[in-house]
């Protein structure tokens, strides 16, 4: 069986298998599109941080143009130059990162991030230059793993020498796509501490269930199902793998 069959198997078998064990599991990022979907309503000026080589999701990517065309002004800033060679949907690219955000303060009502805080070395700091580049009432919306779920325990055991060929096979990111993680803005307490000490409300902090990691390794990803059933759970929400927040610049 040639690799690309041996991949649509394994998907066939995981969707088959999580209509019966966890039959309301959905993969986190269609939960992040549905909170850019509501943020965006009415913004005028939307920063897509760290917005790579596209907004959402590549199998999503023919939604991009309609949530894009949303805002009449939509800026994408990452530090990855190949990355912005990449990204086709928006029509205005900067190359910089979130410790010295090349704009005027007060430039945006909107500021989105999708798994990009994990990465962050001083969230404090990066969350006041956010912060700075806000309107008043304007909003971070940010997705990010949850650094007490078990995919950020798992990958801190896995040795660096195998890491990257483990995220191939797994997930298909090369290893130019694989970024170092620091975690430090990556639970409930983080987000609110750091949220206040930018000097941001928390608006909303959403703990989502997300698809297996092991889809490609059908007897752990049945193990890794039943795991995901139990953190559904309103006894495990703390453990769910990842977190959509809202952070908001005070009026």
């Amino acid at each position: 069986m040639s690799s690309r069959g041996l991949r649509e198997a394994c998907f066939k078998f995981y969707e088959a298998a999580r209509r019966v064990i966890a039959p309301d599991l959905k993969y986190a990022q269609w939960a992040y599109e549905a909170a850019l979907w509501e943020r965006s309503e009415g913004k005028d000026r939307w920063l897509d941080l760290g917005c790579g080589r596209c907004l959402l999701p590549t199998w999503r990517h023919d939604q991009e143009p309609n949530l894009v065309k949303r805002a009449r002004l939509m800026v994408g800033l990452d530090y990855d130059h190949e990355s912005l060679v990449d990204n086709t949907t928006i029509g205005c690219l900067v190359r910089g990162d979130a410790s010295s955000l090349p704009f005027a303060n007060e430039t945006f009502d909107l500021i989105t991030s999708n798994m990009v805080m994990e990465h962050l070395n001083d969230p404090k700091e990066q969350l006041k230059n956010i912060r700075a580049a806000l309107r008043p009432g304007g909003e971070l919306v940010f997705h990010t793993p949850n650094a007490h779920g078990y995919g950020p325990v798992f990958s801190r055991l896995v040795p660096e020498a195998i890491k990257n060929r483990l995220i191939w096979f797994l997930q298909r990111r090369k290893e130019e796509d694989v970024f170092p993680t620091f975690y430090r803005i990556n639970t409930p307490a983080d987000i609110q501490a750091l949220a206040a000490a930018a000097g941001f409300e928390v608006a909303s902090l959403q703990m989502v269930a997300s698809s297996p990691i092991f889809i490609m390794v059908p007897p752990l990803m049945v193990l890794e199902l039943l795991l995901i059933r139990l953190i559904m759970t309103r006894a495990g929400w703390r453990y769910r793998s990842n977190i959509i927040a809202v952070l908001r610049r005070p009026r």
